[in-house]
């Protein structure tokens, strides 16, 4: 039987998430703090430390929604786009992907915001991770079917690099990136010349 603290305990930890990730969506991961948060939720401020360890564990938690809500974007454009070629698919994964981050900016930057070494990422947290890069990865075997496993890997990293920069240069409206109406034109033709001619 589940005692009524571990239910309270709970439920304090969903109201946690909650808040911040309403913080961070309104104002970035910066806006995070305990007192503000305590307030939000009605409670101490120590009883935040009784659920997380630190507010950096509770935007994790925050982080660990918004990879579920952007894997199933991603996942759901590769089906669509699935009798396509493999690099039309990759171009259609990699829109999805600047859609999301156009439309949540501040939850997907509270993704790479976080300073952790990769001994301290979370088994939970790596599992998420592994599953976008998973999109990229079998679409990718499915382009170059005799590349090896090492390659295909090398191969997923460098692309997400490439679309992820020119997203967050474009977004932030960097002098070295690209006007926002053009940041889809620019992840097209960067994958196009990645990945071979067109298809």
């Amino acid at each position: 039987m589940v005692r009524k603290s571990e239910i309270r305990r709970e439920a304090l930890r969903l109201a946690l998430i909650e808040a911040a990730e309403e913080r961070i969506k309104r104002d970035g991961a910066g806006a995070i703090k305990a007192r503000e948060l305590a307030k939000d939720v009605g409670c101490a401020t120590g009883a935040i430390y009784n659920v997380f360890e630190d507010l950096n564990a509770l935007v994790m938690a925050v982080n660990g929604r918004t990879f579920l809500a952007m894997g199933r974007d991603i996942a759901e454009s590769r089906h669509l786009a699935g009798g396509q070629s493999p690099q039309r698919v990759l171009i259609a994964m990699s829109q999805t992907y600047l859609d999301f981050a156009a439309a949540h900016t501040n939850l997907w930057r509270a993704l790479f915001d976080l300073h952790m070494t990769v001994a301290e990422v979370p088994d939970w947290y790596q599992a998420e991770l592994d599953k976008l890069f998973a999109n990229i990865s079998e679409t990718l075997a499915d382009l170059w079917p005799t590349r090896g496993a090492e390659e295909i890997a090398l191969m997923t990293r460098a692309l997400f690099s490439s679309v992820h920069g020119i997203v967050l240069l474009g977004l932030e409206q960097r002098i070295s990136g690209v006007p926002k109406e053009m940041i889809a034109l620019m992840i097209e033709k960067t994958l196009t010349e990645l990945t071979g001619s067109a298809n």
